[in-house]
């Protein structure tokens, strides 16, 4: 889930340009598509103008990348309200987003909820300090329920305190360890690795 309802007007910038380092990266980005289908790189060019403006896509950043494209506006602003990762108003620092899909509900996100409410006083669809919070749906870290996204981060198998020590060391302007809080290593059994666990060397033979 994105903040979908574009930010009011008195939030919205007057104008918008990439800085010379980023319309570096357009241009680079542009290169990835036939001359004809320049229109592709709509997606790319949209995640940069956020990521240039403290995480959300104001409409004079939707316009300029429509111009850059030669794209009806409308059509940038399709694409915009379609992508969920896609922001349409102010974010703060922290943008926390809670996974409330199946498995990490069965795991214990209904705890990493109030743990997110009692230690950023923010509830989802609210900002409180440099905490905005949201619920979303499957962020793809299934096996490792329940999750949080945080900004690009992952934070995994999460309980009630887990939860609140990565909250804690953000406001500490600590970086978190990221992906599992248990020590696990990828996806691989909660309990340890049971197959595979002798690897040959590389270049030796089966």
């Amino acid at each position: 889930m994105s903040l979908g309802a574009p930010a009011a007007d008195d939030l919205q910038p007057a104008s918008f340009a990439f800085t010379p380092e980023n319309r570096a990266r357009v241009e680079t980005i542009l290169q990835r598509y036939p001359a004809d289908r320049q229109d592709s790189a709509v997606l790319p060019l949209l995640d940069l103008a956020q990521r240039q403006h403290d995480n959300w896509l104001p409409r004079a950043a939707m316009d300029h990348v429509a111009e850059i494209l030669d794209m009806p506006k409308i059509r940038v602003y399709e694409v915009a309200s379609f992508y969920t990762m896609l922001n349409k108003a102010p974010v703060a620092k922290h943008f926390v987003q809670i996974c409330r899909t199946t498995p990490c509900w069965l795991c214990g996100s209904d705890e990493v909820e109030r743990a997110v409410r009692e230690t950023t006083g923010a509830a989802p669809g609210e900002t409180v300090g440099d905490f905005t919070v949201v619920e979303v749906e499957c962020l793809g870290a299934c096996v490792n329920a329940p999750m949080v996204q945080i900004n690009d981060d992952y934070y995994e198998d999460l309980d009630y305190h887990r939860t609140v020590q990565v909250l804690e060391a953000l406001k500490r302007g600590e970086t978190p360890a990221i992906g599992s809080q248990t020590g696990r290593h990828g996806s691989e059994p909660a309990g340890g690795a049971t197959t595979l666990t002798k690897l040959r060397p590389a270049g030796t033979a089966g």
